[in-house]
């Protein structure tokens, strides 16, 4: 999995997203009640066309992890409830693809952060995920994994 580590050079993309500082053993929880209002506030929102499903985050601080569960956008908008616009940073990250199902993330991730390590890469402590288009099989799901580096 370390061979397939690289660091890419990304452009900044806007997002809509709901903030949320979750607890670790409540981020599925965290994620579906976030998912749930963005979906409902897109389509009352001019966001231009809709991309991709993405999930900005920092470390967990106290078990505690904020993050930013969102949908890639075209334009800025005004928030609407607790959907706010953000964005994915532009800038240098390293980068892996997981292939497979979401629970294979902590591993990858895991992963990830050691390849930086190993090559002595300082990192940003901003991280983001962003879900290739939902695979017929599972075990073809594609996740691409950002970490920003300093």
């Amino acid at each position: 999995m370390a061979a397939e580590c690289s660091i890419v050079t990304v452009e900044r993309q806007l997002t809509a997203v709901v903030k949320v500082e979750a607890p670790m053993n409540e981020l599925m929880q965290a994620h579906q009640s976030a998912r749930a209002k963005i979906n409902d506030a897109l389509s009352k929102l001019d966001v231009g066309p809709v991309g991709l499903t993405c999930t900005r985050w920092r470390p967990p601080v106290d078990g505690v992890m904020p993050m930013e569960p969102g949908t890639i956008v075209a334009k800025d908008f005004a928030a609407h409830g607790d959907v706010v616009a953000s964005e994915l940073p532009a800038g240098r990250a390293a980068h892996f693809v997981l292939k497979g199902g979401f629970e294979g993330l902590g591993g990858a991730w895991q992963k990830l952060f050691e390849w930086c390590a190993v090559e002595k890469l300082t990192l940003a402590g901003l991280n983001w995920e962003v879900y290739g288009a939902p695979a017929a099989d599972p075990a073809q799901q594609e996740t691409y994994l950002y970490a920003k580096l300093a």
